[in-house]
């Protein structure tokens, strides 16, 4: 939780997108349709439509101030509302202003319109209300407690990590620096645009497995085998994440705003439990650039990963099925 030497609104100001449209390159605008944006996930597909041509996107946006914004005893003024779209990989940032819909309400709404040549994947969108408190002008005084994910490419909108699973020889891949991993069964390339999973087809029978698609006990075999491998994925994510985070003057650190921010806020609960993620981003941050307690975090680190995989139920279908084929075969 941060601490403001001025007055604030106690709540997060509510963030919806109302609609979603791309210019064409031929100058054409295609509305798209409601399933582009899920307000359960909090995010956009811009790549829903399919359209490989595509020059801006415009999004509608609708925002509620929580109570006691506009009242006439209200401690600031020059209130306006900001609509701002972070892109942390390509360092773009572009903002809106909202209108307010009445004058004695709370709900403010208007647009914002993005380039595809500056975004590469994700963007984070917030809202932000803003006015002179003190006689400081600019001083936030609201804003949305969790940002909407404008993906730029995916054809679903889902906020969650999203991988990208290629299948490659490492014996024999262009890609040189697979060779040096050449007995790994699977292996994490945190270092892409999306965190990419390579399986290595050199293993025999494991990319017939990961294939398989019956309802036996091959099945359960392979839900396991993909259990193991998020598990390995998701502490590499996190580790990634957590190594890679910008610093405040102060010194503490920030949330990214891309999947490494995701990964963060999915997981901290699990690693840090009982606070609030912000802290926990803290407290995890120095013990991994302190002196101690780097260490003794890697089994919470671990666990959050294997509770995020479903592992456990994977296992226990596992289980299942071999005690059914032992009792099968007894009698």
């Amino acid at each position: 939780m941060k601490f403001y030497p001025y007055k604030r609104l106690n709540r997060p100001v509510t963030l919806r997108v109302t609609s979603v449209s791309l210019k064409l390159s031929d100058g054409t605008r295609d509305q798209l349709e409601i399933a582009a944006y899920s307000a359960q996930q909090q995010a956009v597909a811009l790549g829903i439509a399919g359209h490989t041509d595509w020059v801006s996107a415009t999004i509608g946006l609708s925002a509620t101030l929580p109570p006691g914004a506009n009242t006439l005893d209200a401690p600031w003024s020059d209130l306006c509302v900001l609509a701002v779209l972070t892109d942390g990989e390509t360092n773009v940032r572009t903002s809106a202003n909202l209108t307010l819909d009445a004058e004695d309400g709370r709900d403010w709404s208007g647009s914002l319109e993005l380039f595809r040549d500056d975004h590469l994947g994700r963007a984070s969108l917030a809202v932000y209300a803003v006015g002179t408190v003190d006689g400081v002008r600019g001083r936030s005084i609201a804003e949305t407690d969790r940002s909407w994910i404008i993906d730029t490419v995916s054809d679903e909108p889902v906020r969650g990590l999203q991988l990208d699973v290629q299948k490659a020889s490492f014996k024999r891949s262009s890609r040189e620096w697979l060779q040096a991993y050449a007995d790994a069964p699977w292996i994490a390339d945190i270092s892409a645009r999306v965190p990419t999973v390579f399986v290595n087809t050199d293993v025999e029978g494991v990319i017939d497995l990961l294939d398989s698609n019956g309802s036996g006990v091959d099945s359960k075999v392979r839900d396991l085998l993909v259990a193991q491998m998020a598990t390995d994925v998701w502490t590499a994510v996190f580790h990634g994440a957590i190594g890679d985070l910008e610093v405040e003057p102060g010194g503490g650190p920030v949330f990214p705003t891309d999947w490494q921010g995701e990964v963060l806020r999915e997981m901290l609960p699990d690693v840090i439990p009982g606070v609030h993620v912000e802290e926990a981003l803290r407290q995890v941050h120095r013990r991994r650039t302190g002196d101690s307690g780097w260490v003794e975090l890697q089994t919470r680190i671990h666990y959050a990963a294997v509770r995020r995989a479903d592992a456990t139920k994977a296992l226990a279908f596992v289980i299942r099925s071999l005690e059914q084929m032992n009792r099968e075969s007894e009698t």
